[in-house]
């Protein structure tokens, strides 16, 4: 099987560290590198949280680098209330190796790696602000780059920071704008219309906890806080878990379905941080984003839950139908 090179920029928080789990495990891509932004949590946080995984999976072969600390202009708000202070649910998963980050920057990386076209492709899961500030060094990172999935931004859902805006892009609208209108690459925007979709619910804890106690228990000690905060603030019982989907939907892309359209970012005012989605080319602007606004509930959680519980794929699909 030929694998798909991929970095991945994200800001490791529960979600976040769902999508390592698949990703890594995953035989269809191979991880390159993981870049680190603030975001769910100050990046040194961040930081912390992706090597806990790595370590988890026997896999600290893969380099961390770490990047912005603070947004382009906007101060840094965490989503610590949604991941806990620790990222991980407040779970407090003890790290037992000292493995520091390279010295290089995310950006530096970034903007290197992408000098010439290649094989490689970006999946960023959290705000923009490494990939804006690579784009600053080299403008045609996009354009050498293989595929660009970003897990960010709402076509018609409502917001989950504010009524129209989602998390990613409203924490850096500036380097969210700078992405959209410079990146040169179609970005594939897997926002809040797919990802609300993807809810781990309680039964489906249970069921992991049965198939595979060790995984199924780690999977509840980092995702009980999240399961209480969605009950508290959308009372919904589960959680959503947006970040594992761009990576699903990265390795098989017909896992979702949408329109492509000019689209871009709001960075002031009350909808700071919305993405205006051009869908009826009202300012026949070009092109640059793939907009997802349908997914395969089942078959997602079919790949999710065979990778990450290491189970048969038949078995899987199986007991879904009999939970779902």
């Amino acid at each position: 099987m030929q694998t798909c090179k991929i970095i991945i920029d994200c800001d490791p928080g529960i979600d976040d560290t769902l999508a390592l789990n698949l990703a890594i495990q995953s035989p269809e891509v191979e991880v390159v590198a993981l870049t680190i932004v603030c975001g769910n949590v100050p990046v040194e946080i961040g930081v912390d949280n992706a090597f806990k995984c790595l370590e988890r999976l026997g896999r600290l072969d893969i380099p961390v680098y770490a990047g912005a600390a603070q947004p382009l202009k906007k101060t840094f708000v965490s989503a610590q209330d949604t991941h806990g202070m620790d990222g991980l649910g407040d779970s407090h998963i003890p790290r037992q190796t000292t493995t520091k980050a390279a010295e290089q920057s995310a950006a530096d990386f970034l903007a290197t790696t992408f000098k010439a076209p290649c094989d490689i492709s970006i999946i960023a899961l959290g705000p923009l602000t490494n990939i804006a500030t690579a784009l600053t060094l080299n403008a045609q990172l996009g354009a050498n780059c293989a595929r660009f999935v970003s897990m960010g931004g709402t076509y018609k859902s409502h917001g989950n920071c504010s009524p129209v805006a989602e998390f990613n892009y409203w924490s850096d609208p500036e380097a969210a704008l700078a992405v959209y209108e410079h990146l040169n690459q179609k970005i594939e925007m897997i926002g809040l219309d797919v990802t609300r979709e993807i809810v781990f619910t309680p039964t489906l804890l249970a069921y992991c906890q049965r198939i595979n106690p060790e995984v199924g228990d780690y999977l509840a000690a980092i995702t009980q806080f999240y399961f209480d905060f969605h009950w508290q603030y959308e009372h919904i019982i589960g959680c959503v878990i947006n970040d594992p989907l761009a990576v699903a939907y990265f390795i098989d892309p017909t896992l979702c379905q949408g329109f492509e359209s000019y689209t871009t970012v709001e960075t002031t005012g009350i909808s700071i941080g919305q993405t205006l989605v051009d869908r009826f080319d009202f300012w026949h602007r070009p092109i640059n984003s793939l907009i997802l606004t349908e997914v395969d509930t089942n078959r997602f959680f079919e790949q999710f839950l065979t990778v990450v519980l290491n189970a048969q794929a038949s078995i899987i699909k199986t007991d879904l139908k009999k939970l779902r």
